[in-house]
């Protein structure tokens, strides 16, 4: 096998690469099969004749061999060639790039242009890459704004939901006008006004194993802003198998998570979290909540770390997990190792091809078990209760929130037990009254009604869609969170 190594203006026409391999006995064929296997290249090395650029050098180890006959020159096994593109009259690179900067672009990055780190080459880097942004939430919106301020060329985006104003504290992409807009067109029209050079290819569609690798082959890198452990999953598995780097990033409450995976030989997800937690195990910031400024932080960090990767600059934090506590104000950094029995990316992996993520999380068995424990949970609607209260009838209801979400809204009369004090707290309750139990959607409250059935309540039932179904349905004062 011989080395070919790949200049830095031409990397981008070689899949990023530095140096590829090739088996071949004489440099032509070894040229052949990288303009082959990078079919972009060749017009950058070659003329219509098939002839050498005149500012393009060819060496064989340190021999220069551009006047040799490059079909009979041959090469032995441990041969590196090397492309190196002329020198002239002081210029920094002879061959000019494939793309330039408008006078507008240039204004416009400027502040890049004048770091030595950036300059011109790092610009054109950034104008030719393609990055994927998988969600515009939390993470999403800050890594839209500024890797379109920044320069990214092209950014492809994945979302298929719709703002809500509970977004609004955090996914300061969207705006109060965007309400009820899919999340995908707000997200594009605010990094289009950032900069409207930026070319945006919009995936409203849930990613999924079907749609996953056709949709990221394309892309140099791909930032993962997701917040359920089936995409996380699927993300980091496509990316190893279709050799990308995966900026990361996590966020909950006050605490955050951000790493590179699978760059140069680093490890991936699943070396991290080999399983999924238990479903339920670790709620959602749905369920749990997030400070609003926290993703904002994360979110800049995997943007940075992004910009590292396309202009190929600094250490990136393949290796490092970096831990974030904001009300500690501290950062910690964890080194990781790639795990040679990583089913994924170790020595002999197993999962060769996308599965079924929902599967692999155990969504499905915990839906068919929240199910089955529905079907044995009797249920009140909010508006049978509401009639039975106006009756007058002696109801006790109970509400299995916690402090904080009885501080935002509880319905009258109501007494609050949260679900984990329940067991300790039982006998405060009478079996004799007749109880209708509510959380926030009717999930915990299911809970707490099936454990005092089996603790001998038979008068107890669940509010059907919780206070969120109050609201909607009876009193619409009652805010919703």
């Amino acid at each position: 096998m011989a080395k070919i190594l790949i200049p830095t203006p031409l990397r981008q026409y070689a899949g990023g690469h530095d140096a590829v391999e090739v088996e071949a006995a004489t440099v032509g064929e070894a040229l052949d099969k990288l303009t082959a296997e990078h079919a972009e290249l060749r017009r950058h090395l070659f003329n219509d004749e098939g002839k050498l650029r005149s500012f393009v050098n060819v060496y064989v180890d340190d021999e220069d061999i551009r006047y040799l006959d490059k079909e009979k020159t041959k090469l032995s096994a441990d041969t590196t060639v090397s492309i190196v593109p002329s020198i002239a009259g002081g210029s920094a690179v002879a061959a000019p790039p494939a793309v330039a900067l408008t006078n507008e672009e240039i204004q416009r990055y400027s502040r890049h242009l004048i770091m030595p780190e950036v300059g011109m080459e790092g610009q054109l880097k950034l104008k030719q890459a393609k990055v994927l942004m998988i969600g515009t939430g939390g993470l999403g919106a800050p890594l839209g704004l500024y890797l379109a301020a920044a320069g990214v060329g092209k950014m492809g985006i994945v979302d298929f939901d719709v703002v809500d104003a509970s977004n609004l504290q955090r996914q300061v992409i969207h705006g109060t006008k965007d309400i009820g807009r899919p999340k995908i067109d707000s997200a594009a029209d605010r990094m289009h006004d950032i900069n409207p050079n930026v070319e945006i290819v919009k995936y409203e569609v849930a990613l999924s194993s079907a749609n996953a690798l056709d949709i990221i082959k394309d892309y140099d890198v791909v930032v993962d802003g997701t917040d359920n452990f089936p995409t996380r999953y699927l993300v980091n598995d496509a990316c190893v198998l279709l050799n990308k780097p995966n900026a990361y990033g996590s966020i909950f409450r006050f605490e955050g998570q951000a790493t590179v995976f699978h760059h140069d030989g680093g490890p991936c997800y699943r070396c991290l979290y080999p399983e999924p937690p238990p479903p339920g195990l670790v709620p959602s910031c749905a369920e749990g909540g997030v400070l609003g400024i926290l993703p904002g932080l994360v979110g800049l960090i995997q943007a940075t770390e992004t910009v590292k990767l396309i202009l190929g600059k600094g250490e990136t934090l393949s290796g490092r997990l970096i831990l974030y506590d904001a009300l500690t104000m501290r950062f910690r950094e964890l080194k990781l190792r790639r795990n040679p029995e990583c089913p994924v990316c170790g020595d002999n992996p197993t999962v060769t091809e996308l599965i079924d993520y929902q599967q692999f999380c155990g969504i499905p068995q915990q839906q068919k078990a929240e199910a089955a424990a529905q079907g044995g949970i009797p249920e009140i609607s909010p508006t049978e209760l509401k009639s039975k209260l106006d009756a007058g009838e002696n109801i006790f209801v109970l509400d299995v929130r916690e402090t904080h979400e009885f501080d935002i809204c509880r319905l009258d009369g109501s007494t609050l037990i949260p679900l984990g004090q329940l067991l300790s707290r039982v006998n405060e309750l009478n079996s004799a009254d007749e109880i209708v139990v509510h959380c926030k959607s009717g999930m915990r409250s299911a809970k707490a009604v099936g454990f005092l059935r089996t603790a001998g309540f038979r008068k107890v039932k669940n509010l059907a869609g919780g206070i969120l179904a109050w609201s909607d349905q009876v009193d619409p004062s009652v805010p919703k969170y």
